[in-house]
């Protein structure tokens, strides 16, 4: 069994799924990747984390989602006792000041504009590696 925590992957877009996983992948990270595709799905998990499954390293929250959108996801997120201090980086593809400063007053640790290309996209999955994963110290 895998003894690195997940992390959540909320993403919509299946080709931002597939750049995602790819360059996770191509990094072999360590932590195993879960998908939500869409904000209901994200949700899902949480009666899962209460009742013992392991809670991600990182939650990659993508803003525009259907069902539930990002932002929402975020609030019950960070609203809940058990999940509030796990880390979560908005990854999307929005530059609006209302969305970030949005994001980051629901307690977003992190807002990275989405990067275009998979060179460049390796180099934020370098980066979300590096620091949520392998530096940060977690309050588990």
């Amino acid at each position: 069994m895998n003894s690195c925590p997940p992390i959540l992957l909320v993403e919509d877009n299946p080709l931002d799924v597939d750049l995602t996983l790819r360059a996770f992948r191509q990094r072999k990270l360590a932590n195993p990747i879960l998908v939500a595709r869409d904000g209901e799905e994200a949700l899902a998990w949480v009666p899962r984390w209460e009742s013992g499954e392991t809670r991600p390293a990182v939650i990659l929250l993508d803003l525009r989602l259907p069902k539930i959108d990002g932002l929402a996801v975020l609030k019950t997120l960070k609203a809940h006792a058990l999940l509030r201090r796990v880390p979560v980086v908005v990854l999307t593809t929005s530059k609006e000041d209302r969305d970030i400063q949005a994001a980051y007053d629901l307690g977003a640790n992190s807002y990275i504009v989405k990067p275009v290309g998979f060179d460049n996209f390796m180099d934020v999955a370098q980066q979300i590696e590096l620091y949520w994963c392998v530096l940060n110290e977690s309050s588990r």
